[in-house]
């Protein structure tokens, strides 16, 4: 029948093969599979490297071309280092995966039915092509064309980052402020494990006990496990030498090593948006033959991980007349982000928490707050996290505009803040601060 020959014509398609796919090849693969699946997935580009080469994301989901309201955004993006080419791969054969199982697998179908998924090969490609002579270890591919490392290139929350922002970095900036996303994961490679945020530090994150605790820290060692204990092998925690051994294949950046720039703690700070990094393979770029193995060992992780955007609780604020309020604050009592989380211009909030009881509370800047007591069940088998609305009655078309959280280091400010008052009250502030952070 005809349905049956399409069907076919959309599979062979997509077909991909388990090699390296330069710039050229990836581009028609994705160019190919949109085509197949114009309305389940959308192709564009971000932004261009320095030499030009096109940044490529394809969308996939029921509403693939926009946001729409209670659909969370999700995003995995790889090869940021050009020399770690493994979650490249793994990429191209995750978009497989999921456009040949739409509609014949139920729990695939309804991932991509509740969950916006945004999937970017490679944020690096002028790295990539760069690498001539693939190498476990090293090699200048690592860097952008104007040498530069894309993980060390974003504002940082606890210090000053002097590099000079490059295309790439500003695409995925940009990127991130567009978007409404609320988990995230970036690709690399050099060892086998799941590092959480926060990579940099402080006093005031605990730093100096060499863990950079963020307020959700509970929530991110939950993902870090999720992807760690799905994974063939990542949970037992071997690393890739006798000198490196990772309990339960997990990390908190900061305790590994730490590192000024990085897209993780941008992510989570100014894109309120959660994100850890994977490193997939103890050989940065391994020969294409053990690409299949590859791709056995992280297919469950890669799916289950993208489930866990449905954590937690999400909703809108509205005013009196059901308009939505943008830049309103959601937070959970206990867990201030250093820039606080706010509204979307749908008035949407996604706050990502694990199973319990919390208080949210809701605040329109001039405006009284509302608060209320959750129960929050686990909902990622139901592809939707808990959902509240909050509705400001005495408020009437609120369209102000709040000021972005400016890009300054803020945990260095607090740091000096708290430094610059007496040493009793600076020691008080620091505990009810890191209480707040603890709890």
């Amino acid at each position: 029948d005809v349905v049956g020959i399409l069907c076919l014509v959309s599979v062979a398609a997509a077909a991909l093969d388990f090699k390296y796919h330069h710039t050229e090849e990836l581009e028609a693969y994705l160019k190919r599979v949109h085509a197949a699946n114009p309305s389940l997935t959308h192709l564009h580009s971000i932004g261009r490297s320095v030499e030009g080469r096109d940044l490529w994301v394809l969308v996939l989901g029921r509403f693939p071309t926009h946001h729409k309201i209670g659909i969370p955004e999700f995003k995995y993006v790889a090869n940021m280092h050009g020399d770690e080419t493994v979650g490249r791969e793994m990429l191209l054969h995750l978009i497989d995966f999921l456009v040949t199982s739409y509609r014949r697998d139920p729990v695939i179908t309804r991932l991509l039915n509740n969950t916006r998924i945004h999937i970017m090969p490679t944020m690096n490609p002028d790295g990539f092509e760069a690498t001539k002579v693939p190498d476990c270890y090293y090699t200048r591919g690592r860097y952008n064309k104007n040498g530069e490392d894309l993980n060390r290139n974003f504002p940082d929350a606890f210090e000053n980052n002097t590099a000079d922002i490059q295309p790439e970095t500003r695409a995925v900036m940009n990127w991130i402020k567009n978007e409404t996303f609320v988990l995230s994961a970036n690709l690399h490679g050099g060892a086998l494990v799941a590092s959480y945020t926060f990579d940099n530090g402080n006093s005031v994150t605990g730093s100096l006990k060499g863990y950079s605790r963020s307020p959700d820290d509970d929530v991110f060692i939950h993902l870090a496990k999720t992807y760690s204990f799905n994974h063939a092998s990542m949970h037992k925690g071997t690393g890739c030498d006798n000198r490196q051994t990772f309990p339960e294949g997990i990390t908190n950046g900061y305790s590994w090593y730490q590192l000024e720039g990085g897209m993780q703690d941008y992510n989570y700070v100014w894109g309120q948006c959660f994100e850890i990094t994977l490193e997939l393979s103890c050989c940065k770029y391994p020969p294409a033959d053990q690409l299949e193995e590859f791709w056995r060992d992280n297919k469950v992780a890669l799916i289950e991980y993208i489930k866990q955007v449905h954590l937690g609780i999400k909703g809108q604020v509205t005013d009196t007349n059901g308009n939505p309020i943008p830049n309103a604050i959601v937070e959970a009592k206990g867990r201030p982000h250093i820039c606080p989380y706010t509204t979307n211009e749908q008035g949407e909030y996604f706050l990502l928490l694990l199973p319990g009881t919390y208080v949210i509370n809701a605040t329109v800047p001039g405006f009284k707050s509302i608060l209320k007591t959750v129960e929050i069940p686990n909902n990622t088998g139901n592809f939707s996290a808990l959902k509240h609305d909050f509705s400001f009655s005495e408020v009437s078309v609120i369209r102000s505009r709040a000021a972005s959280c400016p890009k300054t280091p803020l945990y260095l400010e607090l740091e000096q803040a708290s430094a610059a008052v007496k040493p009793t009250l600076h020691s008080l502030v620091l505990m009810t601060f890191m209480l707040l952070i603890l709890k």
